[in-house]
């Protein structure tokens, strides 16, 4: 998978009724970073770009698992799910 492979915009998912998004110009080659950890698209499984902001597939699942696990009852398959996440990233 190239590196421009593993990087998802949702800038065009924006509702066009708001303001114009601006394009951002990246080069091919250059790295997109994850505004929560800081760690390149070289570095991360997916890196997800939104208007201003990036996360990487990372710093996603933290957040799910933290929002998952803040109820002390995650259901099965969000379990599941989470731990074959975790299982490949290590």
């Amino acid at each position: 998978m190239s590196d421009s492979e593993k990087i998802v915009s949702l800038k065009s998912a924006r509702n066009k009724a708001k303001e114009p998004v601006k394009e951002e110009k990246t080069q091919a080659n250059e790295p997109v970073y994850c505004s929560f950890c800081g760690r390149p698209n070289t570095q991360v499984v997916k890196m997800v770009q939104g208007p201003g902001v990036n996360i990487c597939s990372e710093c996603t699942m933290i957040a799910v698992q933290y929002l998952i696990l803040e109820d002390r009852l995650p259901s099965s398959e969000a379990q599941k799910i989470l731990d074959i996440f975790w299982s490949k990233i290590k």
